[in-house]
């Protein structure tokens, strides 16, 4: 198959790579455009089936990819984005099955009207077309990607990180066996066949063949694509998340909510890098939140105010208030009130996600209302920003764009609308 091929087995440069991708990927979309809900479940289902029954080759080819980073030097945080193990396997495959239940939004009606002049108009849900996903790191993004282009009607090319490629290559293969046990083009989803980062650079000129590039991975990727790309994008930026204890907040709540998103796990997007605190609060809430913290293996860096209630707190600079750290580090600040995290926020954000933790409805609906971020919480943690956690099966990634699509993207993100008329001879005078 395709997804097998490798550019020292084919000769090719970086270039007819990718032109032969788009050229397949646009002929697939001619026939995923028109394919039922069912040829998609069924092959939703069949590489559901094929990943749970190819899990030991999978964690084979992900062992080598490990091996690979361990020896690049790869962060700790990056290794356990990479790592694949059984549960996380099966973790893949039931987000397969759930996308399966989830309603296909292609065809659905979003409004429809009538003019005065007779004509009936309506806005239906299509595909976007083809879709460039590129990615770092993550080998499950092969999985939740190539799914939700999949129910949603678009052919979808993936560049996974080179650290993550044999894992990569090992999921699209099944992916690609439940298409053509559905029969439907194996072309519907594709993998980059090889490692050269010109490919990339290539994806981002192909405007003969994309018509999105959903860019997921860290501040050096997604500036690259925003500077080079030709072909619109949807963009995963930072997740520099912040969770705000109020004055109001319940001890043991704000103690569990901030031990929960910042230390589940460090190296997702959804983890807090921030906290900030409220100064009613200090003499009450600050130690014990940074002693679970601490508790937990937490580095903690805090401003003047934080340091001089725990001398085991670090010095924090503004270097910290800007830092995505993906690692066991957070920095804290005490801030005036709900206005003081407001403007914190507003200053040092990246619009992904941020949370409130208080009993005061008023001081939640201002944090809620004013914090102008993709996800904002009350008394949740953070580590919540999730498609599958939102009950959309999975996502392609959080998006902190304003247009088209806000938060996580999911089926009926990937989609765009046509408007359709209908008339009677309807002529305009």
């Amino acid at each position: 198959m395709n997804v097998q091929t490798r550019p020292e087995e084919t000769g090719a440069d970086a270039a007819a790579i990718v032109r032969a991708l788009g050229e397949r990927a646009r002929t697939a979309a001619v026939a995923l455009r028109t394919a039922t809900t069912e040829a998609k479940n069924t092959a939703l289902r069949e590489a559901a089936r094929l990943i749970r029954a190819e899990r030991a080759s999978i964690i084979a080819a992900n062992a080598r990819d490990m091996e690979g980073a361990r020896a690049g030097g790869l962060n700790a945080a990056l290794l356990d984005r990479l790592l694949l193990n059984e549960a996380r396997v099966e973790g893949m495959a039931a987000g397969l099955d759930d996308i399966v239940t989830l309603p296909d939004p292609v065809g659905q009606v979003i409004e429809a009207w009538e003019r005065p002049s007779g004509l009936r108009i309506s806005r239906v849900r299509v595909p976007i077309g083809v879709i460039g996903v590129i990615y770092e790191s993550r080998p499950n993004v092969t999985a939740d990607a190539g799914a939700l282009c999949l129910k949603s009607g678009n052919v979808v090319i993936l560049r996974g990180g080179s650290e993550s490629f044999h894992s990569s290559r090992a999921i699209a293969l099944c992916l690609r066996r439940g298409l053509a046990a559905a029969g439907l083009p194996e072309d519907c989803i594709q993998l980059v066949p090889t490692t050269d980062r010109a490919a990339v650079g290539e994806l981002l000129r192909a405007t003969d063949f994309l018509n999105l590039i959903v860019p997921r991975g860290g501040r050096t990727l997604i500036e690259r694509v925003m500077a080079e790309s030709r072909v619109p994008v949807l963009k995963h930026f930072e997740g520099l998340c912040h969770v705000y204890v109020d004055g109001a907040a319940r001890l043991d709540m704000a103690r569990d909510v901030v031990a929960n998103a910042k230390m589940r796990r460090v190296g997702v997007c959804g983890a807090a890098e921030t906290l900030l605190i409220d100064r009613r609060a200090l003499p009450t809430h600050a130690l014990p939140v940074i002693d679970r913290l601490i508790e937990l293996g937490c580095e903690v860096r805090g401003d003047a105010a934080i340091r001089a209630l725990d001398a085991r707190v670090l010095p924090a600079t503004d270097e910290d208030w800007r830092t995505e750290y993906l690692a066991p580090v957070i920095s804290v600040a005490a801030v005036d009130g709900v206005d003081g995290a407001i403007r914190h926020i507003a200053t040092w954000g990246s619009g992904h996600t941020d949370a409130i933790v208080t009993d005061d409805e008023a001081a939640a609906a201002r944090f809620l209302n004013e914090v102008d971020s993709a996800i904002v919480m009350h008394n949740a943690s953070t580590q919540f920003a999730d498609g599958g956690e939102f009950g959309l099966g999975a996502e392609i990634g959080i998006s902190t764009d304003r247009l088209h699509a806000r938060g996580p993207v999911g089926l009926v993100e990937l989609t765009t609308y046509k408007n359709i008329v209908r008339g009677q001879g309807t002529l305009r005078p």
